[in-house]
């Protein structure tokens, strides 16, 4: 098996793409251990598409069986059924209004800009700018939740939920990183 990426830049931004999610997902399933399955099973559902996403990141990087259309395809629903799930069908709720409805808007922003991404015929056309407002918008979801779970009174799912929120956004850019590099070639 051969790495399909020779650049140091890109073989770092995918390994540090699959370690950060790997240790993520790792503390979430402890969360689903330790809260136990009654109150945490949305977080083991959660963590089948996030786990399913670093499978994918590994077995395009180490040049496996995944073409890069398969590739470009399975996350971008991956994540898509992940924003759907976590941030639109169930939303959790916020303490803060208008936080709420600025995430549930850019989670909608976000679902289109990935149904945009992989509707057109000619991915490779897109550009880097295009490809980074998908991981910047879901950045920005993950600030808005960040900043009200801060302000929010703490309890012992604190922890757990600063961890949850950052996982998908370290996916989007180990994906984006690896779209960026197919569009140059």
């Amino acid at each position: 098996m051969s790495i399909r990426f020779k650049n140091k830049s890109d073989i770092f931004n995918i390994v540090v793409t699959a370690v950060a999610a790997l240790l993520s997902v790792g503390i979430m399933l402890y969360g689903v251990w330790h809260f136990g399955l009654q109150n945490a099973w949305p977080e083991l559902v959660l963590n089948l598409f996030y786990i399913a996403c670093v499978v994918m990141v590994w077995m395009y990087f180490l040049g496996g069986r995944i073409t890069t259309k398969q590739f470009n395809y399975w996350c971008t629903v991956c994540v898509g059924i992940t924003v759907l799930l976590r941030d639109v069908i169930f939303s959790p709720h916020l303490a803060y209004y208008p936080i709420q409805k600025a995430c549930l808007v850019l989670s909608v922003v976000l679902l289109m800009l990935l149904t945009y991404f992989y509707g057109r015929k000619n991915w490779k056309s897109y550009t880097k700018s295009n490809l980074w407002l998908i991981f910047v918008v879901d950045m920005l979801i993950a600030l808005l939740y960040n900043i009200d779970i801060v302000l929010e009174p703490t309890d012992e799912f604190t922890s757990y939920m600063l961890v949850e929120i950052w996982i998908r956004p370290t996916i989007t850019y180990g994906l984006v990183a690896c779209f960026v590099k197919e569009t140059k070639e």
